[in-house]
């Protein structure tokens, strides 16, 4: 499966999509989660490749500072949770070949993706 989870409103994630050459044309499917929000079976499925809902959860967001959770002991169900409530909450782009993930923007992870693609 090639697949990606990102926001088509997200500079970055358009920006990664560009220089890796991710498309439909590609063979990708595309899931803008804005507009087709995650499932909680699709999140499963990332925890299962990712390890754990910590790991495609969002510091960044706002919305974390805004909703104090900086300031609490999250359990993984509150990540999911959150994920789940919040397109904001997940780190991204979340892609996913094969069996390996890639989450979110850092320069070693689009690295990591764009040699995978090679």
């Amino acid at each position: 499966m090639k697949k990606i989870y990102y926001l088509s409103t997200c500079s970055t994630c358009t920006e990664i999509m560009k220089e890796a050459n991710i498309s439909e044309q590609t063979g990708f499917k595309l899931q803008d989660i804005r507009t087709q929000p995650i499932t909680s079976t699709q999140l499963d499925e990332m925890k299962k490749l990712a390890g754990s809902f910590e790991s495609l959860f969002s510091r960044r967001a706002l919305k974390y500072k805004e909703l104090g959770l900086k300031d609490k002991a999250l359990t993984e169900q509150d990540y999911k949770n959150y994920i789940l409530e919040h397109d904001t909450f997940l780190k991204r782009p979340v892609v996913i070949l094969g069996d390996k993930i890639f989450i979110g923007s850092e320069k070693k992870n689009v690295a990591a993706l764009k040699d995978a693609l090679k």
